[in-house]
């Protein structure tokens, strides 16, 4: 999907275009956003302005996805952008505007903020497959190249089981946050052979970033450091000697 195989996690509020394109130089995906895109989630991410929290708010979240995309025409990355929605009709819009410009539209499945699960999108998601299968099928069906950003560690949810549902729905990647249980990532990977899995939490260096590869991640993303170029040079010389050391001894 990308190379190298490093990411740019989307971070609300602040990944937009420019700090897609600081990152650039070091990583193969930037994710922007994420972007609430339907009344609901609108509604949510409001009330978590109005407490401190960082969020996109534009007044056409499509038009501002098409913009932001524009911007990065010229950048050496492949852009994503993670949505959060209720209904799966804005997320084909917007997956529609992704497929243009050659973007991956990633599903949040992933924020945990009680206002935006309340309002059924976000971690709720896990919660309910078939609705999240449904945003998964409309942005897959949009043509564009569809993730699906998860989280370990939530109650009741089995999560390889939900990356082969996702994945059968259209899903061409799976973006795992590991949290503290960083083997699911070995779990999921081994659910899904056909899918690329993204692994996130802790990625700062050799170290952290060869063990997701070791449980089987087909790439690592890095969240908060990312807009500090020196941890990004870092996981990407280290990704890149991983993979390059695979394909020099594929049987090693």
């Amino acid at each position: 999907m990308f190379r190298p195989r490093v990411a740019a996690a989307s971070l609300s509020g602040a990944s937009d275009a420019r700090w897609a394109a600081r990152a650039a130089p070091h990583v193969g995906w930037a994710v922007l956003g994420g972007v609430a895109l339907d009344g609901p989630t609108r509604a949510a991410a409001r009330a978590m302005v109005e407490r401190d929290r960082e969020e996109f708010l534009p007044p056409d979240p499509v038009a501002f996805v098409d913009r932001q995309l524009a911007a990065l025409e010229a950048a050496p990355v492949r852009p994503g952008v993670n949505v959060r929605s209720v209904d799966p009709d804005p997320v084909a819009a917007v997956a529609e505007t992704c497929r243009r410009h050659d973007a991956v539209l990633e599903v949040n499945a992933h924020c945990r903020q009680s206002e935006m699960c309340a309002a059924g999108a976000g971690e709720s998601l896990l919660r309910h497959p078939e609705r999240l299968c449904e945003q998964v099928a409309a942005a897959a069906d949009a043509g564009a190249a569809v993730s699906v950003k998860v989280r370990t560690e939530v109650d009741g949810v089995d999560l390889p089981t939900l990356a082969r549902r996702v994945v059968d729905a259209g899903a061409n990647a799976v973006h795992v946050d590991a949290m503290d249980s960083e083997s699911v990532v070995g779990d999921v990977a081994a659910a899904v052979p056909s899918g690329f899995v993204v692994a996130n939490n802790g990625v700062r260096d050799r170290a952290t970033a060869h063990e997701y590869l070791a449980m089987g991640a087909d790439a690592v993303s890095v969240g908060r450091p990312s807009d500090d170029p020196r941890v990004l040079a870092r996981v990407a010389r280290a990704t890149e000697a991983w993979f390059e050391r695979r394909e020099a001894a594929p049987d090693a």
